[in-house]
């Protein structure tokens, strides 16, 4: 498999690149748009995925692209939270990986697309979720959005789904990669302060929807099945706040 990025999810792939020939995983693209930086964010991916499209069209190989199962694009209010919902995405940035899916499946390309939900593990960046929340819970102050749900995956239950997914050949879908488990952001605040044995003040802000993420399609394609019970959440984050707590502790 060759891999294009260098960030958190490149870095996952890295265990199982030698079992996937013929793969080209496009794991550079935007994960966090500042409106400042909005236009030349968006334009710097759609020129990547156009690139790397024609490559493997060009070459034969398999493009696996990585979309978004967030609240941007299943937010909206009555959305399923399955492959094919026709309800609207909830933000640009949920329209803009929308578009970018589009472009992948009019090039001409083999592919293989995987809409992630929030990945948890080792070397995330110090926006996302997790690492947000811990040096939040730490300073005193979490910042919530009402009604806010997430969906949790372990970043080494993602890499075993993709191990299996491309090992059995699939392509020309489009597949969530999540645990099915939506979480209030507010219990997942709770088990953060546990762990950090803090007791945070925490800040409303602006109503959010509640969102699902549907994984039976990624159970009728899986070779294995994939079954997360309801504290699965509070297994990923003891494993991850305890690696960044670790870190800190060492600094």
């Amino acid at each position: 498999m060759e891999i294009v990025g260098n960030g958190f999810v490149a870095g996952a792939l890295r265990s199982i690149a030698p079992r996937h020939p013929g793969v080209v995983a496009l794991a550079a693209g935007v994960s966090r748009i500042r409106a400042e930086y909005a236009h030349r964010d968006l334009a710097r991916e759609t020129a990547l995925v156009t690139e790397q499209a024609r490559r493997c069209a060009s070459r034969g190989t398999r493009l696996l692209y990585f979309s978004t199962a967030s609240a941007a694009l299943y937010g909206t209010p009555g959305c399923s939270g399955t492959e094919d919902c026709r309800h609207p995405p909830r933000t640009w940035y949920g329209e803009h990986k929308l578009a970018m899916e589009q472009l992948v499946r009019r090039s001409g390309c083999r592919w293989l697309i995987l809409r992630l939900t929030h990945l948890v593990g080792p070397g995330q960046r110090p926006h996302q979720l997790v690492p947000a929340l811990v040096a939040q819970a730490l300073g005193g102050r979490v910042r919530i959005l009402r009604g806010a749900s997430r969906d949790l995956l372990d970043v080494d239950d993602f890499v075993a789904m993709t191990d299996l997914l491309l090992g059995a050949g699939i392509e020309g879908e489009t597949v969530n990669v999540a645990s099915g488990r939506s979480i209030e952001v507010d219990a997942i605040v709770d088990h953060v302060a546990a762990l950090t044995g803090t007791d945070p003040v925490r800040t409303y802000v602006e109503e959010a929807s509640r969102h699902t993420v549907s994984i039976e399609r990624l159970r009728s394609l899986s070779p294995r099945t994939w079954a997360f019970g309801e504290d699965y959440y509070k297994g990923v984050l003891d494993r991850s706040v305890g690696a960044l707590l670790r870190a800190r502790a060492t600094r």
